[in-house]
């Protein structure tokens, strides 16, 4: 049998980070809390965190971590039913997810808040590119993902969710400086683009879908959704804007589209631990629901 309050203190210290807040969090003092998971590891003969600033879990700490958060969702499902559960109430369960940033600063908030409002429970959220959020899964890192990969993962399933669409914009200001005479070959190499982060291939995805040729031309480096919007609003550069938000921009004359009704798509898929935890039925109809109303 494990040792449910040394895997707890596992749990907390990855969640925040050090020995003295997972204390703090758990109403021990840290000397405890280094006890017990030093006799988890002892047990297990293995390391499961890696002391440092913060802490980080090693490959067993984070399975373990997947395995506590599990197991709080069955608890959770048990507590209506247990007498003393009620004198003794718990924090709501926290859920770990991965999504991409632009269904975070879309349509996936109003899913997140209609399943909190609904359940009480809390959520922690971590932000990766779409066609990367799937591995968090299979790491054991979350128990749910917003991702663009139709793969199996082992003990879940997969549901197709629609297609988030995307327009090619820059400022009006931008487009005359650098678009003049069209958007061609030459005008694609030499105007300044705005990319989230290494692995956001959108950009070019859009030139090789509609121009046929490889995109190679001066990049911004903006991992921020928020910012990435800002950065094209001030005319730095041009980039793939969600079209939720960046039809209002258009309609404001705040935005132009480089090749109007050349969008692109990218297919999302809801990919969630197969656990029969209500709490996950109940995420993932909001999830479902809002994703017919807001994906094409």
């Amino acid at each position: 049998m494990f040792d449910y309050p040394a895997l707890a203190a596992v749990a907390t210290v990855v969640r925040e980070g050090s020995f003295e807040r997972a204390a703090e969090r758990l109403g021990v003092t840290p000397s405890a809390v280094s006890q017990r998971i030093r006799a988890l590891e002892e047990r297990l003969g293995s390391i499961v965190i890696v002391r440092g600033q913060p802490c980080v879990p090693t490959d067993l700490g984070r399975k373990l971590c997947a395995h506590v958060d599990l197991v709080q969702l069955l608890e959770a499902d048990l507590a209506p039913v247990l007498s003393f559960a009620n004198d003794h109430p718990e924090k709501p369960p926290t859920l770990k997810l991965a999504v991409n940033s632009d269904s975070m600063a879309t349509w996936f908030p109003e899913a997140a808040a209609k399943f909190s409002h609904e359940t009480g429970y809390l959520l922690e959220f971590i932000i990766e590119d779409e066609a990367h959020t799937a591995d968090r899964l299979r790491s054991g890192e979350v128990i749910a993902a917003v991702s663009d990969d139709p793969g199996t993962v082992q003990g879940c399933k997969t549901i197709e969710l629609g297609n988030l669409q995307y327009l090619a914009c820059c400022s009006p200001e931008f487009a005359d400086r650098h678009f003049s005479e069209g958007v061609t070959e030459e005008a694609l190499r030499q105007a300044p683009c705005l990319r989230f982060e290494r692995r956001d291939g959108l950009q070019a995805r859009w030139v090789r879908q509609n121009y046929g040729i490889e995109l190679d031309a001066p990049m911004h480096w903006v991992p921020s959704s928020l910012g990435f919007l800002n950065f094209g609003l001030s005319g730095l550069g041009w980039g793939m804007h969600p079209a939720m938000i960046a039809k209002a921009k258009i309609s404001e004359g705040q935005l132009v589209e480089l090749a109007p009704g050349r969008t692109l798509e990218v297919k999302l898929y809801w990919t969630v631990t197969r656990l029969h935890a209500s709490a996950l039925r109940t995420f993932t109809e909001a999830v479902r629901s809002v994703a017919r109303q807001a994906l094409v």
